[in-house]
């Protein structure tokens, strides 16, 4: 999943200006808040507030990541 790209000499490219609808923000403790949103071709995004930069893949993608996520996948990283 990504938007960004890299030019050769390293330097990130930020992706080109996409009408988001973000959902509201869910915010643990702290200011470290994470959204997910959705374009009107159907693609889905995950951000953080606060920063332009996202991830964004097709909704069966984000669904797959999820049910990874439910079924913890990434429990180890929060050990």
């Amino acid at each position: 999943m990504g938007t960004k790209t890299t030019t050769t000499t390293g330097a990130a490219i930020p992706p080109a200006a996409v009408d988001i609808a973000w959902d509201e923000a869910f915010c643990s403790e702290g200011a470290n808040c994470f959204r997910f949103g959705r374009d009107a071709e159907g693609k889905a995004y995950i951000g953080t507030t606060g920063s332009a930069v996202y991830v964004t893949d097709s909704i069966d993608a984000l669904r797959a990541l999820v049910s990874a996520v439910k079924a913890g996948a990434a429990d180890h990283l929060l050990a």
